[in-house]
């Protein structure tokens, strides 16, 4: 393999080998089920990797996203900001089979920003007096009381880009960006799928939202790839 191809890997299987284990913490990119790596996601499931924490924002739905681990009982824990559109998951919170930390949206996003800035705590007021803040540090800075809450970094990051270049310099497509930059940042090792590949140089170095040092792994997925809509709203037809 040349050089300037070294990250390419020919599927998600083979982008995950020798890198995926048990008990690993995984960050996985998406919100809802945009932006969500979900052949990676497949990959694990196939591979069989056990006792798993995932920080993501959600847990997908029951037969996408994280949904599909959670029903082969995969993962161990979640650490989250919303999870209501899983029944699976609310089966195995309630029943004690899953462990779930709840996070305030912008405090988890913070979190893994934090972690890969190489922060490792920072206080916020987010969650001051509510059960966020159980067992946490509290600091008084200004006459008001923040909570300390720990910066995330990951074993693996799995995330979904619109485009690459060979050496991992990535584009997002809008709200299909959400966690995924900064959870590529925030890991050990970070494998990105990917819906156009071209070669170094062609994207505008401005263009560029995740440079490429933090990239290890690329996979291309393959023509045809179906992005699903989590929930698909379209305008009644008028009455003729």
């Amino acid at each position: 393999m040349s050089m300037s191809r070294r990250k390419i890997y020919p599927d998600a299987a083979a982008a995950l080998s020798g890198v995926l284990k048990d008990g690993m913490l995984i960050h996985s990119g998406g919100f809802g089920l945009c932006g969500v790596p979900m052949a990676l996601i497949e990959a694990i499931r196939d591979a069989g990797a056990k006792n798993l924490t995932f920080v993501s924002n959600n847990a997908g739905v029951d037969d996408g996203g994280l949904g599909l681990l959670l029903k082969t009982r995969q993962i161990k824990k979640m650490m989250s900001s919303y999870v209501g559109e899983n029944a699976e998951f609310a089966r195995q919170f309630l029943a004690g089979e899953l462990e779930i930390e709840f996070n305030p949206q912008g405090t988890l996003a913070e979190r893994i920003r934090a972690g890969g800035a190489g922060i490792p705590a920072f206080y916020t007021k987010t969650g001051v007096g509510t059960a966020v803040a159980e067992g946490k540090p509290t600091a008084e800075f200004d006459g008001q009381t923040f909570i300390q809450e720990r910066g995330i970094f990951a074993d693996l990051a799995i995330i979904h880009a619109w485009k690459a270049d060979t050496e991992g310099n990535l584009v997002f497509r809008r709200t299909a960006r959400n966690f995924n930059p900064m959870m590529a940042t925030a890991a050990r090792v970070t494998v990105v799928q990917v819906e156009h590949l071209v070669e170094a140089g062609e994207i505008d170095p401005d263009h560029i939202h995740t440079p490429g040092i933090f990239v290890k792994r690329i996979v291309v997925l393959p023509p045809g790839y179906v992005k699903r809509i989590e929930q698909r709203t379209v305008r009644q037809p008028e009455a003729a």
